[in-house]
């Protein structure tokens, strides 16, 4: 690869792996371009004009900029509302905020997905008996367990939500550190249609963390009532320095907004500081760029499995976001993947991955992360616990040809040994 010592069979396995996914990534680019020509009506229809760009201070009051941002958001999502803010400090935030601003003491939501990801866990109350959890408030929060395949278990969530009548019905999109797969818009869209079915009053809400843009079929169209998440993963377009997004009925969303700043205000006040013309180009940039992920995951999944490793989603799956699971079957194999991954990086590329403790998580955590934006994990980045399967979890690419080289150094570190 040009400037990179790049071991001979990983530079053939790389052609292989172009030649068999490239029906694959011309279906991608069909997705780009319908997203892109998307968001280009939704700034339209939004307005959009330069004096957007400059940020407000203080209260932030008639931020117009700010309102902007939250029609461009709401319809590329077809949502009625969206909360778009540069205060979310992560997804994890934007969804708490969700469930907090939703729900209240003695209410019951039901995850129909099997357990959450490891940072919402301390957030629910599941894990570490944090005060001011969703426990904490008297919030239950209860769990319809995956079928042994990790697929959804729909005979088991109808009878769930017609039992129990939960106040919300929570739906995880992406796999988070687990092996199951994750959910497409028709995995989603027949939960939304059991669940509308057993209990019409029920709120269906969605950790679409990952997901955005992968397919043209938004979740909020199949029957979703709420969905969040973040701007550094496929919303921020790589250029969000920070934030996340909450979509969905107007009703709910004005909910969340009094939660995340105070009842009575809601959106109508928050500073957005120096941040607008950043969330403005991320937005827009965002369906491109999520296409380059997608596509660097493909070949990531080509490659792997072509090299003798299983993967999932395969090359020739569709996909609900952009994450790429690869079993490498023992810890040396992980630490050098990680190690090959950020060799690639244009930021910090001499850094060497170890593992390490981090808050939220059981167990320890290898993360290899050059990018721009600190935990920015639209941008080419790759993260496992330490513990079986001994599978990486890879993600991201700004643009496809940086995403290859990254794949191969990675396949070229776990060759070599």
């Amino acid at each position: 690869m040009y400037f990179f010592d790049i071991d001979p069979r990983v530079a053939e396995a790389a052609q292989k792996a172009v030649e068999l996914c490239s029906d694959k990534l011309r279906e991608i680019e069909q997705i780009q371009e319908y997203h892109q020509t998307k968001m280009i009506k939704a700034f339209q229809n939004a307005g959009v004009r330069e004096s957007y760009f400059c940020g407000s201070t203080g209260y932030g009051y008639d931020d117009f900029g700010r309102d902007a941002l939250d029609r461009v958001y709401a319809y590329v999502f077809d949502a009625e509302d969206a909360l778009v803010r540069h205060n979310f400090v992560s997804g994890t935030h934007a969804l708490t905020v969700a469930l907090f601003g939703i729900l209240r003491p003695g209410d019951t939501a039901l995850c129909v997905t099997g357990m959450p990801y490891d940072t919402i866990r301390s957030a629910i109350g599941l894990e570490g008996n944090y005060p001011g959890s969703l426990k904490d408030f008297g919030i239950n929060f209860e769990i319809t367990d995956l079928k042994p395949d990790g697929t959804p278990d729909y005979e088991q969530i109808k009878k769930d939500i017609a039992e129990k009548k939960p106040k919300m019905v929570y739906i995880q999109r992406s796999r988070g550190y687990s092996t199951r797969p994750t959910l497409t818009y028709r995995e989603i869209k027949k939960i939304c249609d059991i669940s509308k079915a057993a209990s019409r009053g029920s709120i269906i809400m969605l950790d679409n963390c990952y997901g955005e843009f992968t397919e043209r079929v938004e979740p909020l169209s199949v029957g979703v009532d709420v969905m969040a998440g973040s701007l550094i993963k496929n919303p921020g377009g790589g250029i969000a320095p920070t934030g996340g997004y909450i979509a969905g009925r107007s009703d709910l969303v004005e909910m969340c907004s009094y939660r995340l700043t105070t009842p009575g205000t809601g959106k109508e006040i928050g500073a957005t500081l120096n941040t607008s013309r950043e969330l403005f180009m991320g937005a827009y940039h965002a369906p491109h760029v999520t296409g380059e992920a997608m596509k660097t995951a493909v070949f990531a999944s080509a490659l792997f499995e072509i090299l003798g490793y299983e993967t999932s989603p395969k090359y020739n799956e569709d996909r609900g976001d952009i994450i790429q699971l690869i079993m490498l079957g023992n810890e040396e194999n992980l630490i050098r993947f990680c190690a090959g991954v950020q060799s690639g990086s244009a930021v910090d590329s001499f850094v060497e991955p170890v593992p390490s403790d981090m808050p939220g998580y059981e167990s320890q955590v290898i993360m290899a992360a050059g990018a721009f934006t600190l935990g920015s994990s639209i941008e080419l980045s790759a993260d496992a616990p330490l513990r079986e399967p001994y599978a990486v979890w890879l993600q991201g690419g700004l643009n496809f040809h940086a995403g290859k080289l990254g794949i191969m150094l990675a396949a070229d570190k776990v060759i070599k040994g």
